[in-house]
């Protein structure tokens, strides 16, 4: 078979679409490519299988994988073809049993070739990639069917992987123009939307909002990347150490409800600091429940957040309509989303991580970046590579020295942190806990920002 044949059977059995789609980034896009049906036509998934495997015949490796779930049956089968040993990682993660990450046997230090349908902004095989690397494992190439990016072969060649592709879109557009397919008005609105829509986050638009710029501002201005945690229950202890710190600190990061003497005048003397040492202030609420029932938490009760508080917290468990839900007719307050939490068997993998960040992309008006933990600087870096430009990561559990607390809360230095790319650090009882809160935040404040600027 030809890849003229392939891109016109793809045309035949519906997986090259035309039209106006929605994409999960939001845009519009007027093409779509959905190969999940291939299963359903065993000559052209054979076929298929067999290009592949010419493609790939003299690359370097020990083991073939395909991303679940549309790429393992030809991934299968051009295991098969080559008499090479099949292994893939599970998409779901197990909780039960043996809760193996790869299903099938290898051997550590082995090189696997991991084979995907389509490629956009390289996610997915990247993190195959990565958990492949954890359990041992070797890869240095990708194989699409379809590579439909912008400049995504650079960035993968920048992270040590070679992609090869079986067909781009040029290609597709070149054939089905060539037999009548499509129109000229399609090709012009195809060859527009893809010059105009980068999937690579990396080299796309800037989507640093209002909020965002003025905490970069003040982060420069001040020179310093510390949030300072101040989880006390008095306004006596709150204001006594702020007293001390608050010149160290870019912003503070308040839990409003655990105050036992609230009261109005809080945030009023608080606004007053704010004002008078330059920080931003940080309600770390953390909302998480359907969209009225946060909008009537942010901005009614006793607390009134939206008055006073720059940024929040937002978990992303209830879906878009959280962000809908806050910020619907709000100005001037932005927020930062719940990627990766520090807390010790906590419930937040990696594909709800991306889901997290795909969330703030899209609602990059009312979200400045991520709070995000990982476990040393390389963990770190990997989230890093993965928030859209322009946005935030904001690093909690940090420590003067690593560790864990009786509690599963998980620390990493200042200089991971730091080193791994956080843009600010969120430290707390290092810092409250301290016998001189006013020396150890100047010290945080010091050793982050030396790493911050080298």
């Amino acid at each position: 078979m030809k890849k003229e044949y392939f891109i016109l059977r793809l045309h035949d059995i519906g997986a090259v679409k035309f039209g106006e789609f929605t994409l999960k980034s939001g845009h519009k896009s007027p093409f779509y490519f959905d190969l999940r049906d291939m299963i359903s036509y065993p000559e052209l998934l054979n076929k298929t299988a067999y290009l592949i495997a010419d493609e790939i015949k003299n690359l370097d490796f020990d083991y073939i994988s395909g991303v679940p779930y549309t790429a393992l049956p030809v991934a299968t089968l051009v295991a098969d073809i080559l008499d090479k040993p099949l292994i893939y990682i599970r998409k779901e993660e197990k909780a039960y049993g043996t809760k193996n990450a790869v299903i099938g046997k290898f051997e550590e230090r082995s090189k696997v070739l991991i084979i995907d349908d389509l490629i956009t902004t390289g996610d997915s095989l990247l993190e195959t990639a990565e958990k492949f690397k954890t359990e041992g494992l070797e890869i240095t190439d990708f194989f699409v069917l379809i590579d439909r990016s912008n400049n995504i072969k650079k960035y993968l060649a920048q992270q040590g992987y070679n992609l090869h592709a079986l067909i781009n879109l040029d290609k597709i557009i070149e054939v089905l123009k060539e037999n009548n397919r499509i129109t000229n008005d399609q090709k012009t609105r195809i060859k527009n939307f893809t010059g105009k829509i980068s999937y690579d986050n990396k080299t796309g638009k800037n989507l640093e909002n209002h909020l965002t710029k003025l905490l970069k501002d003040k982060i420069e201005k001040k020179k310093s990347n510390l949030i300072l945690s101040l989880d006390v229950d008095n306004q006596k202890d709150l204001f006594e150490i702020l007293n001390k710190t608050a010149k160290h600190i870019v912003m503070l990061k308040t839990h409003i409800d655990i105050l036992k003497d609230f009261n109005p005048e809080f945030i009023v003397k608080l606004k007053e600091y704010a004002i008078k040492y330059d920080f931003m202030i940080f309600e770390d609420r953390k909302f998480a429940d359907i969209g009225n029932t946060v909008k009537k938490q942010y901005t009614g009760g006793i607390y009134k957040i939206k008055t006073w508080a720059h940024f929040i917290t937002v978990h992303a468990t209830p879906g878009e309509g959280i962000l809908q839900g806050l910020f619907n007719g709000v100005t001037g307050r932005s927020s930062f989303l719940l990627a990766k939490m520090s807390s010790k068997g906590n419930l937040m993998n990696e594909t709800y991580t991306r889901n997290v960040f795909n969330m703030g992309e899209k609602y990059h008006e009312v979200v400045s970046g991520y709070i995000c933990h990982a476990n040393g600087k390389e963990e770190l870096r990997k989230l890093k590579n993965k928030i859209p430009k322009g946005q935030l990561m904001l690093m909690p559990g940090v420590k003067l020295k690593a560790g864990t607390d009786a509690t599963g809360q998980q620390y990493t230095t200042v200089e991971d942190a730091m080193q791994g790319g956080a843009d600010c650090i969120i430290v707390g009882r290092g810092i409250i806990e301290a016998e001189n809160s006013e020396a150890a935040a100047k010290e945080y404040k010091e050793r982050a920002w030396k790493i911050y600027k080298g």
